[in-house]
């Protein structure tokens, strides 16, 4: 049984789905520190100015220390701006007019006093299924395992009788420290190996990195096949330690 477990994020990029798209179950961990102007609230997007962020406002103030799935939004006038850079940029885009009124929808959905993560996870379910990606989809908050950091991750893969926890490559960082933890627990763990693919895009250059949006609304059908061609084989924990070495 494969997992990987990573924070919900807003409008993620190709590589968050390609990790999504390799295992049986994946773990929204919802139920840990929220990170200010972090991945949780923000992502970007294709103009001809190069790639542009768009970030959620939420409640922080006097909330410090407060976990990802109690973040509210802050102001639902967000909609609005948002949904006019995406359409402004990509309303030529050959898919455009096919999946621009779904994430209207979703996003006029938010309201004051919304929560963050229910939007986030609102947007990844929806992107699975546009991708025709099938895997499970859990929250951590569902399955109320307790534990600091790499601790957590091997209780919530024991929890779902995992035997291989494949992470995202930049926790690498912490992670290879904590490798007895995993092997403790008879549990294998891989780091993806993602190398982001070219495809049609607005505005040359082509730059890479930008939300999913940017794929879909430029090649429709073609998506799922293309994310999955910049999918390599999981480097080992060696591999990592010997070819690329902690700092990645």
């Amino acid at each position: 049984m494969k997992t990987a477990i990573s924070q919900p994020t807003y409008l993620p990029w190709l590589g968050y789905f390609d990790l999504i798209d390799q295992v049986d179950r994946f773990v929204l961990l919802d139920s840990v520190q929220f990170e200010k102007q972090s991945w949780q609230q923000r992502n970007r997007i294709k103009t001809p100015a190069g790639l542009q962020w768009l970030t959620l406002p939420v409640m922080f103030r006097g909330r410090l220390g407060q976990q990802i799935l109690g973040v509210e939004i802050r102001d639902p006038e967000f909609v609005r701006k948002h949904l006019r850079a995406v359409e402004l940029n990509y309303r030529r885009a050959p898919f455009f007019e096919m999946y621009f009124p779904k994430l209207s929808q979703i996003l006029q959905s938010c309201s004051s006093s919304a929560l963050l993560v229910d939007l986030n996870i609102g947007i990844i379910r929806w992107l699975c299924s546009v991708l025709g990606i099938r895997t499970q989809i859990l929250r951590s908050s569902q399955l109320n395992e307790k534990g600091r950091r790499s601790q957590l991750l091997v209780n919530i893969c024991q929890a779902l009788s995992a035997d291989l926890y494949l992470s995202p490559l930049g926790s690498s960082t912490y992670l290879l420290d904590d490798l007895s933890l995993f092997c403790h627990a008879g549990i294998n763990v891989a780091f993806q190996h993602y190398e982001h693919p070219q495809y049609r895009q607005l505005f040359p250059p082509f730059l890479s990195h930008a939300s999913l949006l940017d794929l879909i609304f430029n090649e429709g059908e073609n998506s799922l096949a293309i994310l999955r061609a910049g999918r390599r084989t999981p480097f080992i924990p060696s591999e990592i330690t010997a070819e690329i070495g902690v700092e990645v």
